[in-house]
């Protein structure tokens, strides 16, 4: 072995002495630290920030991959790798994830897992399953960088919160299938509540033929509701039925709403059954605040207690 040999194996053998091999770490240009085993500290990069699987976790992705150097350290400094790990966990991105049940999509509670989402729909779908009864629940995944934003619940408490929303939809269902019908036109909600202080085909001093409608006495300023869906054909004011609002519903039936103080529907405007379209009122030939209401079909009046206020 040549002296030159023999001195570059002593410098080797000193530099090993007092000098390890190691990588250095770094984010963005800036260093964080040192590790010894490259391939082993990406394996661990990889098991518990890229595959981390934690409660709520949907995915983390690296903002900047870390690059590596090889350097010799001296042997008195120690790696740290835990540290170097910490520092790219924090400038990881990191989504989470949680469950919401819809009920007509609206939103009405969270669940942490599908799993539990797809229980809680599934019970309550059996049981209304009997009056072939479709709630429309549905489960969304939401996704968010927040971890605050998480607002879940666990089965128990989420079927209590959408308990009564539940049955006042099957309620409501319920009820639409047995509004009475005339013409194939559901009447699906009463006007007002009160008192019938008249009925249909009366006579009375204060009109010059028999009644065509029908009288609920309620306090001025009740709301005043469609019974079905429909169109607003007229609105006018002035002569016997004071400010009058007429609502066509399809098949020749038409609804009049007459007496009211005033009226929050437009001519040409599409109602839906419940809509709040006047106020009681006693506007008119009238003796008091009432609402006078008609069912017409194809022209003609018809008894409204034939189909309301039985």
């Amino acid at each position: 072995m040549s002296l030159a040999l023999i001195g570059l194996f002593v410098i080797a053998t000193i530099i090993l002495l007092k000098y390890k091999p190691t990588y250095a770490v770094q984010l963005e240009g800036q260093r964080v630290g040192y590790v010894e085993d490259k391939s082993k500290f990406e394996e661990k990069v990889s098991k518990e920030i890229r595959e981390y699987s934690g409660k709520n976790i949907e995915s983390v992705s690296l903002n900047t991959e870390p690059s590596y150097e090889l350097k010799f350290i001296d042997r008195s400094i120690d790696t740290n790798e835990e540290e170097v790990i910490a520092q790219i966990q924090e400038d990881a991105t990191i989504k989470y994830k949680y469950y919401e049940i819809s009920l007509n999509d609206t939103e009405k509670t969270y669940v942490e897992t599908m799993e539990e989402a797809e229980t809680i729909v599934n019970d309550i779908n059996e049981k209304t399953a009997k009056e072939d009864i479709d709630l429309q629940l549905t489960i969304n995944k939401v996704v968010t960088e927040n971890a605050e934003e998480i607002k879940t619940e666990n089965i128990e408490t989420a079927k209590e919160i959408l308990a009564p929303e539940v049955q006042e939809k099957v309620e409501k269902i319920e009820e639409e299938r047995s509004a009475p019908v005339i013409s194939g036109i559901k009447l699906a909600v009463t006007p007002v509540t009160g008192t019938i202080t008249s009925r249909f085909g009366v006579s009375s001093r204060i009109r010059s033929s028999t009644h065509t409608g029908l009288d609920i006495a309620c306090p001025s300023g009740t709301d005043i509701k469609a019974v079905s869906d429909g169109v607003v054909t007229s609105v006018t004011s002035g002569g016997a039925y004071g400010n009058l609002l007429k609502i066509s519903h399809g098949n020749g039936v038409e609804t009049w709403y007459a007496h009211c103080s005033k009226i929050i529907a437009k001519e040409g405007q599409n109602i839906k059954a419940g809509d709040i379209v006047a106020a009681v009122g006693s506007t008119g030939n009238s003796t008091g605040p009432h609402l006078h209401l008609e069912i017409r079909l194809n022209g003609n009046p018809v008894n409204p207690q034939d189909y309301l206020y039985k």
